[in-house]
């Protein structure tokens, strides 16, 4: 409809340019001035052109332009599609990263805390033996000592029953009495010596 419009448009302007131009007597360098024969002729050929333009031409390029304005369309709801679901994916990443974070977070502190609590477990062990040591070392102290003092007790008794012995066979003076208990020292010494 557009097209018939602007064709009687043309074709108006174009005949009263040529009445204006019929009634006016000067002689003006004009497209439309001459022969009514050309002008006519001229108007026939414009109106066959945009006959035929408007017939093979107008409509391809009109189906051309629509086309072209459907793919622009199609091409901008695809890219904000595309963009929204890629802040879609990017939100949704975020929170996978957030979530990650906070659960690598989560699993250091329980590290540590198991790191502590081992340490202070191992800290307890370690005085528990220390404790048990001492306590093993203490007792086997104390029955080396209670051996020693038994087996001291022994040789005492084992000597003074050879120097009552030795009493008995000999009258014994002074001097014989200080030899004895110098012997008996000195056995007593090397028997400690060889343990």
């Amino acid at each position: 409809m557009k097209p018939r419009l602007f064709t009687i448009a043309i074709l108006a302007t174009t005949v009263l340019s040529l009445t204006a131009a019929a009634q006016e007597p000067q002689v003006t360098l004009s497209p439309f001035a001459g022969n009514v024969g050309n002008a006519v002729w001229t108007l026939a050929i414009f109106v066959i052109v945009v006959v035929v333009l408007g017939k093979f031409a107008w409509g391809p390029v009109l189906s051309l332009l629509q086309q072209r304005e459907e793919f622009i369309h199609r091409s901008l709801s695809e890219a904000k599609r595309d963009r929204d679901e890629a802040e879609a994916r990017l939100k949704e990443y975020g929170a996978k990263l957030q979530s990650a974070q906070r659960e690598a977070f989560a699993i250091l502190e329980e590290a540590r805390r198991d790191a502590e609590r081992l340490r202070e477990e191992l800290r307890g062990r370690a005085k528990t033996e220390a404790e048990n040591l001492i306590k093993n070392a203490e007792r086997q102290v104390q029955l080396e000592t209670a051996r020693a003092l038994q087996q001291i007790r022994q040789e005492a008794v084992d000597l003074s029953v050879q120097i009552a012995s030795k009493v008995l066979q000999r009258n014994i003076s002074k001097e014989d009495n200080e030899k004895l208990i110098a012997d008996a020292l000195k056995q007593m010494e090397s028997s400690a010596r060889s343990n």
